[in-house]
C-alpha cells in the first residue's frame, strides 16, 4: 500500500489528469470537472491540515469524481461520490475502479441523488458544486446541505459570492479558516463557446462547525 508520504502534489495531479472526464457537458447541471491541477493542490491543502488521511468525506456534486478519487488516493476511510447525474456515477465508478486495479484505497460508495437527498453523516464535505449561473441558488442549497451533514466543509463558488458565503456559513454556526483563490479553466465544451479556454475567478473556502 502507498502510503501518504510517497505522494507529492506534482504526482496527484498527473494521476488525477489520466481519469475519465465528460465527453458531453450537462449545461443546467453545469458540469464542469475541476482541473487536476486545482484538485491536487486542494486535496493537498486538506491533507495538510489532516482532513483527508483516515477520514469519511462525500464528493457532493461530484462529476466525473476527480476530488473524491483524489481523497482515496491520498488516505480517505471512505468517500460518498454523490450526483443526480447517472452519468455522473458511471463515470466516477469507472475511475474509481481503474484506481483500484493498481492502489490500495478506502471504500467508495455511489449515490446518485438530488442533494437535498443526500443524508450520510460524514467528517468532510469537499464539493464543487453548480455556481448557480443557470439554476439560481443550487449553490446555497448545497452548502445548506453540506452543512447538515458534515463537519469541515471544503466548497468552491466564485469570489464574487465571497459575501453570500460569508453570510450563510455565519447564519449555520460555522467559522471561515482559510480561502484560496484560483483561476478556474474551462474548456470549449458548449455551442456558443468561442474561445478554446475560459478562466473563472474562484475561491476555495474551508468552514469548520464551532464548538465541534
Amino acid at each position: 500500500m502507498k502510503s501518504e508520504s510517497s505522494w507529492t502534489k506534482k504526482r496527484l495531479a498527473i494521476e488525477l489528469s489520466r481519469l475519465k472526464d465528460f465527453e458531453k457537458n450537462d449545461v443546467m447541471l453545469e458540469q464542469y470537472a475541476t482541473p487536476s491541477e486545482i484538485a491536487a493542490d486542494w486535496l493537498w491543502k486538506a491533507a495538510f491540515k489532516r482532513d483527508i488521511a483516515g477520514k469519511v468525506s462525500v464528493d457532493a456534486a461530484c462529476g466525473p469524481g476527480i476530488l473524491g478519487c483524489g481523497a482515496l488516493l491520498l488516505g480517505a476511510k471512505k468517500v460518498y461520490f454523490a450526483d443526480k447525474s447517472e452519468e455522473a456515477m458511471r463515470l466516477s465508478q469507472e475511475n474509481v475502479d481503474k484506481l483500484r486495479k493498481e492502489y490500495e484505497i478506502g471504500e467508495g460508495e455511489f449515490v446518485c441523488c438530488d442533494i437535498a437527498k443526500f443524508d450520510k453523516k460524514v467528517d468532510v464535505v469537499i464539493q464543487n458544486p453548480p455556481f448557480g449561473t443557470k439554476v439560481r441558488h443550487q449553490d446555497k442549497l448545497f452548502l445548506e446541505q453540506a452543512f447538515t451533514v458534515g463537519k469541515i466543509i471544503y466548497s468552491m463558488h466564485k469570489i464574487s459570492t465571497r459575501s453570500f458565503v460569508e453570510a450563510i456559513a455565519r447564519d449555520y454556526g460555522f467559522k471561515i479558516t482559510d480561502v484560496w483563490e484560483y483561476d478556474f479553466g474551462i474548456k470549449q465544451s458548449l455551442p456558443w463557446h468561442r474561445r478554446k479556454r475560459y478562466h473563472v475567478k474562484v475561491g476555495l473556502w474551508r468552514m469548520e462547525k464551532f464548538h465541534q
